[in-house]
């Protein structure tokens, strides 16, 4: 699973008429970057819903491109996934129908999770699980320091971090690459401290940016994170050559695979204890395209409905290892899985990142990025970086 989506400006065609090609007739086509563990999902649905199916699994870096083409050619799939930044841009170039078409509003759901698939007040994608980031941390390398309770604090971090970090270990580790991934895992200290999208030459988003230079000049982050991604943070972490890492629950999985490192959670720190945690909704939509045979999107309607239904809410999380949308599933997930019980409380505070922007979020999370990198290699002090980032 990943948060580094392919995001293009859009330019769509063929947004009405008939849908052409070999979805015109036929099983309903399901289109993903997902994997065949998704694959029984679908057909649950399917069979609660009488349709017949078609899945179509699509690289991930390939998705927005084949969707360009797929709306040149009318050849839209009938069930389109799309990572959530995605959604607004895509519903405004009028590929996509609202899903209250369907009867579908986001009833019961995490309020960031509709914000997500909302653009100009209509509802047009709805996620049956999202997933967030926190932090993971080695609980033998804790004790082994004396540490004994989980930061919650920047001051509590770093000094950790410091006690932590030893020959072939840093204390911290994190993704800054010059990527929407970058962008992503710096979003929780930006957002927790009061910081902006909007514009990130404030204040906050300066301190931000200062406490993880100063934590690389501590010597307990790497000057290898401007080019790690976060599968390269985990890889450290169950090397041992990280003590804590920022990193979302699909990464579980692995995780439980290896018996070497006896990890555990926390949320994010903020730099006051009494600001929230504000990390950023991750996680895939569900919408149905806009292709002109009204019987066909009243399938897919449908067939959207039963996947972001309760019941394979809590059957998606537990393939996915992410968080149920409805708050009271998500609690019964935390209860019958503690691995995630950190990221359903930080769902709760989680936030869209195309809340305030909108289709315009790709600018900011470039200048976003690229001010993490400026500040990393020295080429300029945190506040100084984002004047030049956001000038760009």
């Amino acid at each position: 699973m990943t948060v580094a989506a392919v995001l293009i400006p859009l330019t769509l065609s063929a947004c009405g008429g008939t849908t052409a090609g070999a979805h015109a007739t036929g099983p309903l086509v399901i289109q993903d970057y997902y994997d065949e563990l998704h694959d029984p999902l679908y057909r649950s649905c399917a069979r609660q819903t009488g349709l017949d199916i078609r899945i179509d699994h699509v690289a991930g870096p390939g998705l927005i491109p084949k969707v360009l083409q797929q709306s040149s050619s009318r050849t839209l799939p009938d069930v389109l996934m799309l990572d959530n930044p995605d959604v607004q841009q895509i519903a405004e170039s009028g590929a996509l129908t609202p899903l209250s078409d369907y009867g579908l509003h986001g009833e019961g759901m995490t309020p960031a999770v509709v914000k997500a698939g909302t653009y100009a007040g209509k509802v047009y994608g709805l996620a049956p699980s999202v997933n967030t980031l926190s932090v993971f941390y080695n609980k033998a390398m804790f004790r082994a320091a004396g540490i004994t309770k989980v930061p919650r604090t920047w001051d509590e971090l770093r000094a950790a971090a410091k006690r932590l970090t030893a020959p072939g270990r840093y204390g911290f580790a994190m993704s800054n690459v010059n990527t929407y991934e970058g962008s992503w895992q710096f979003l929780p200290f930006m957002w927790g401290n009061g910081g902006t999208e909007q514009d990130i030459t404030t204040p906050p988003t300066a301190q931000a940016l200062r406490f993880l230079v100063d934590l690389q000049n501590d010597g307990s982050m790497s000057k290898s994170s401007i080019i790690w991604s976060q599968d390269d943070v985990i890889d450290q972490f169950m090397a041992g050559k990280a003590a804590m890492v920022v990193n979302g629950p699909w990464q579980i999985p692995a995780l439980r695979k290896q018996h070497e490192v006896d990890w555990g959670t926390f949320t994010i720190p903020t730099r006051l204890a009494t600001q929230p945690t504000v990390a950023p909704l991750g996680g895939e939509l569900f919408t149905v395209p806009r292709t002109g045979d009204k019987a066909r999107m009243a399938k897919a309607g449908r067939f959207v409905k039963c996947l972001v239904s309760p019941e394979l809410q809590r059957e998606t999380a537990k393939v996915t290892q992410t968080v149920p949308t409805n708050p009271g599933v998500a609690d019964r997930a935390a209860a019958e899985d503690p691995a995630i019980a950190t990221f359903v409380t930080t769902v709760r505070t989680a936030r869209s990142r195309t809340a305030a922007l909108g289709p315009d979020w790709p600018k900011a999370a470039t200048k976003i990025y690229n001010a993490v990198q400026i500040a990393l290699t020295g080429k300029a002090a945190p506040a100084e970086a984002l004047r030049q980032a956001q000038g760009e």
